[in-house]
């Protein structure tokens, strides 16, 4: 009996834990901050890291960030590409280029897509033309969830 309440005091305490999160593009650090929770679009699907993760290195896909403050407070970037650095007293996601959801300039995310349209159209091989048209999912798919028609 004595074993239970501690138990279930240290869940509760691993739960609420934070760690130091940055989100840096070569452009500009735009986050640093101490978060309970953070949530990448990785390769192989969205990912939850919170505070004492096992060590994880993970390519990340054009998609959204979520970050909750340890404050309780909840930002979303969109993310085109890059890699997180996840350690159990941090994590880092260096991406190719990031901005806050609410600053998504639309014109932007056009183009982009209009671009991987042209790679695609442009493709050579069966390798580069697989590559080109994930890429172009991938943001057709972004701009579903950040931009509903």
């Amino acid at each position: 009996m004595r074993g239970a309440p501690e138990q279930h005091c240290d869940k509760v305490n691993v739960m609420a834990d934070s760690f130091n999160f940055e989100l840096v593009s070569p452009e500009r650090l735009l986050l640093s901050a101490s978060v309970t929770e953070v949530v990448l679009p990785g390769m192989d699907g969205e990912m939850t890291v919170m505070a004492h993760h096992a060590p994880t290195m993970t390519t990340i896909k054009p998609g959204v960030v979520t970050v909750v403050t340890a404050e309780g407070k909840s930002d979303r970037f969109v993310v085109f590409g890059g890699f997180a650095d996840i350690l159990p007293e941090g994590c880092t996601l260096l991406a190719e280029s990031a901005v806050a959801v609410s600053d998504i300039d639309r014109d932007d995310l056009a183009q982009r897509l209009q671009d991987a349209r042209e790679d695609v159209a442009d493709a050579t091989t069966d390798a580069d033309k697989q590559k080109a048209q994930e890429y172009l999912d991938q943001l057709t798919t972004l701009n579903g969830a950040i931009l509903p028609a």
